[in-house]
């Protein structure tokens, strides 16, 4: 039960997120198309939340790592849920698109 609790309020280890980048990860921005041009993180690759399940065929390796954003941390949140649901092996929620950023430097 707490390892759920963990799971569900972010509580486990840290997660590192350049490294994750620097072994090939990829970063999908799940805000909308305005959001993205207004500011993103460079190389992400932009599918909204409420189109990735028929984007699905942009992302073919199923055990690529993955690292979800948006703007606050809860579309990204959706999106895992999404991506872990159709077989993504390897997903994380990065959070806000900003302080991801701030993360990877």
């Amino acid at each position: 039960m707490l390892t759920l609790l963990k799971r569900l309020f972010g509580l486990g280890p840290a997660i590192n997120y350049k490294t994750l980048l620097q072994q090939g990860a990829i970063i999908i921005d799940v805000r909308s198309k305005g959001e993205f041009r207004g500011g993103h993180i460079k190389g992400s690759l932009n599918i909204p939340v409420d189109v990735l399940r028929q984007n699905l065929n942009q992302l073919q390796n199923k055990n690529q790592v993955i690292i979800t954003c948006c703007a606050s941390g809860m579309r990204s949140a959706s999106a895992k849920s999404i991506l872990k649901a159709s077989g993504y092996t390897e997903v994380y929620n990065g959070g806000g698109w900003s302080s991801l950023n701030s993360k990877l430097s």
